[in-house]
């Protein structure tokens, strides 16, 4: 019994709950997110950048950079191409919008609740007994006892 006491305590503990529930609800909604960041939040960015795709960048610089292809006979040609370098914001707000709506998931569905049972639980222990009086204490009643007499 002793064993299985011990195996409550551990799995009732709020970092084993919590990591636990975050990998698995995580792993959950990771499409229901996708979806909705994909379906509702990179139309709202591509509005604000003015384009069919969620293109909110902040250009940095061009660069001249190599690319390497296949030419129609299978030869190797090297090309010298300008390359914006760019900020992506748009990613950068789309992932963070991701992750604000799995932990408010996470939060609301599991964290919650398991803190309201563990704070009922905490209510339902009785109170420790008191083990009685101290040594001074029972020092003080004897001199006392000892002064009436």
């Amino acid at each position: 019994m002793k064993i299985i006491e011990e195996f409550k305590s551990f799995i009732l503990k709020g970092d084993v709950v919590s990591l636990s529930t975050g990998i698995i609800i995580g792993a959950a909604f990771t499409t229901i997110v996708g979806a909705f960041t994909k379906g509702i939040v990179e139309p709202l960015l591509a509005l604000a950048g003015g384009g069919p795709n969620p293109k909110l960048t902040i250009p940095l610089t061009e660069r001249l950079v190599e690319v390497k292809d296949k030419g129609p006979d299978g030869a190797e040609i090297v090309k010298n191409v300008n390359k914006l370098i760019e900020l992506d914001i748009g990613g950068i707000i789309g992932a963070v919008v991701q992750f604000l709506i799995t932990a408010a998931v996470i939060f609301f569905i599991i964290i919650k609740p398991y803190n309201m049972l563990m704070a009922r639980m905490k209510k339902a222990e009785p109170a420790p007994a008191p083990a009685g009086p101290s040594e001074e204490v029972k020092l003080l009643t004897e001199i006392r006892d000892a002064l009436k007499k």
